[in-house]
């Protein structure tokens, strides 16, 4: 179970860093990609239940990992989140991110720049730990 969790929590740093890349170099691409979260009741039980998937991953693997009580958190934080989510209509997700999105992109590239940050700060939580 924890070399599962590990390889999950790896591929998500390594996403969250890839994802900047993409921003950087292809925009357009990446502002696409963040404007069909929600889009439909597929993309939005998708992304809950990835996000639940990785949520119980960093709780599975934060005992191992370098500031294990923040990585629980945020672990615990990702699950609960998403629980919530997949309680309400997907039309409401929706709605929020025809609000929240735009904003988003006007401010791609400091968001990708979190992206970076965090993405990089999962890796370092992993191996710094000794988890991987």
């Amino acid at each position: 179970m924890i070399a599962v969790a590990a390889v999950l929590v790896v591929a998500f740093g390594v996403f969250l860093i890839a994802f900047t890349g993409v921003t950087f170099a292809k925009p357009v691409m990446a502002e696409g990609f963040l404007m069909r979260f929600a889009s439909s009741a597929r993309t939005h039980y998708t992304e809950q239940a990835l996000r639940l998937l990785i949520g119980a991953a960093l709780v599975v693997l934060s005992p191992s990992m370098w500031q294990p009580n923040v990585f629980w958190l945020v672990g615990w934080a990702i699950v609960v989140s998403s629980a919530a989510l997949m309680c309400v209509p997907w039309q409401w997700h929706h709605r929020l991110g025809e609000r929240v999105l735009p904003i988003v992109a006007r401010h791609l590239r400091l968001y990708a720049v979190g992206s970076l940050a965090f993405g990089a700060l999962v890796l370092y939580g992993v191996f710094a730990g000794g988890a991987a």
